[in-house]
């Protein structure tokens, strides 16, 4: 691993509530994707760095099709396509 972003990941609160909460899938997304507003500059960096080359992003959530990485992931193609 070449570097952890850990102030993207999603805050402690929200990914408590999301634990408790499982069903409110959109909720989250919104929640989290207001969370990464306030770091623009470094998801445009990763965005960069997936553009040219191989970006892994790491989770923990057991939950393989919905979690933090998927929407980060989501993001950052739209970001790119930009």
């Amino acid at each position: 691993m070449d570097e952890w972003l850990k102030e993207i990941a999603p805050s402690n609160e929200l990914r408590q509530w999301f634990h408790q909460n499982p069903s409110y899938r959109e909720e989250f997304r919104e929640r989290y994707l207001a969370e990464l507003a306030r770091h623009g500059e470094k998801l445009q960096r990763l965005a960069r760095i997936a553009e040219t080359g191989q970006l892994t992003l790491v989770y923990s959530s057991r939950n393989e099709d919905f979690n933090n990485a998927t929407v980060l992931k989501e993001h950052l193609e739209t970001l790119m396509c930009r």
